[in-house]
């Protein structure tokens, strides 16, 4: 009985109280997009994903990264912030992030009572949606690094501990790119978040209070995207430089090769009498400097092709 209730009050939240100053607009939705336009006058066409203010809606686009089971997943979410409605343009698919804004202003229902209540919530449900990829983020690059630990390691597998780095290489270049874009979204939030403040009738000092509580969070976010992309380039350095010394010995093998293989050749073809010029005058300076040219010219290809340091 206890849970039925629950669940109609859940209900009732969901379609009565929150209903009343925010209209969640689907992108695929021309038809009430329309409608919208006609009766409000919010156009989101006009905003061109930058702020914007026109008639009596403000525009606040914000790009973000949110987790969906192990995948990050990247969406834009336009606010048009009113006095009375805030009308969020969204994915068409379920967005996972604002249910926790549903749930903060199930919990605070007087979030819920005026537009910029509830754009405050979003914000907020946005900026734990970046904290959450932050740690997703750095759980994978701490297991990529284990990953070129055990292929630095694998002295014995050469070939295979180059590819093993090649593919873990790549999985921490994706790594930078989310917390790069995690980055511009904490900046898009805090612009957001000072344009809500700013906008926000007198006599709300404690969604006043709030909105800074979540520019100091959104800001402190910012700081841990800037760490954890700080340590992402670090550990990036830090393979290509073991890749590039493995790469310089592979050369060095090949230099040795390619000098002393063809001298050795033509030694051992004199050395078993394959070539009559010994029984020239000048075979032997002939041989030598044969040898000689044999030597160099790998040496000259070499260096004019930047190989050799």
């Amino acid at each position: 009985m206890t849970t039925f209730l629950n669940a109609v009050t859940a209900d009732h939240f969901d379609t009565e109280v929150l209903q009343q100053h925010w209209i969640p607009l689907a992108a695929d939705d021309a038809d009430t997009a329309a409608v919208l336009r006609e009766r409000l006058g919010v156009d989101f066409t006009a905003a061109h994903n930058q702020v914007w203010e026109a008639g009596n809606f403000l525009y606040l686009p914000v790009v973000a990264d949110y987790q969906r089971g192990e995948t990050i997943e990247r969406a834009t979410i336009v606010f048009a912030l009113g006095g009375e409605f805030l009308v969020t343009l969204q994915p068409s698919e379920h967005f996972v992030p604002f249910d926790k804004a549903v749930a903060k202003m199930r919990r605070n229902p007087q979030l819920a009572g005026s537009a910029h209540g509830v754009m405050y919530a979003l914000l907020w449900a946005l900026n734990e949606a970046s904290e959450r990829v932050l740690h997703h983020s750095g759980d994978a690059l701490e297991a990529t690094q284990d990953e070129i630990e055990r292929a630095i390691s694998g002295h014995d597998r050469r070939d295979s501990a180059m590819a093993d780095l090649r593919g873990a290489l790549a999985r921490m270049n994706a790594t930078e790119r989310i917390v790069a874009r995690t980055r511009e979204t904490q900046l898009q939030l805090a612009r957001a978040a000072r344009h809500l403040r700013a906008d926000a009738p007198s006599g709300h000092g404690e969604l006043d209070s709030a909105i800074g509580v979540l520019l100091a969070d959104i800001d402190g976010v910012g700081q841990h995207a800037g760490v954890e992309y700080d340590k992402v380039r670090y550990r990036q350095h830090s393979a290509l430089a073991w890749l590039d010394v493995r790469q310089n010995e592979i050369v060095e093998a090949f230099a040795v090769t390619a000098v002393f293989l063809p001298p050795t050749l033509i030694a051992t073809c004199y050395a078993v009498d394959l070539i009559s010029e010994l029984s020239w005058v000048t075979g032997l300076l002939v041989t030598c400097l044969l040898t000689l040219a044999s030597a160099l010219i790998p040496l000259a290809y070499l260096k004019k092709k930047g190989l050799l340091r």
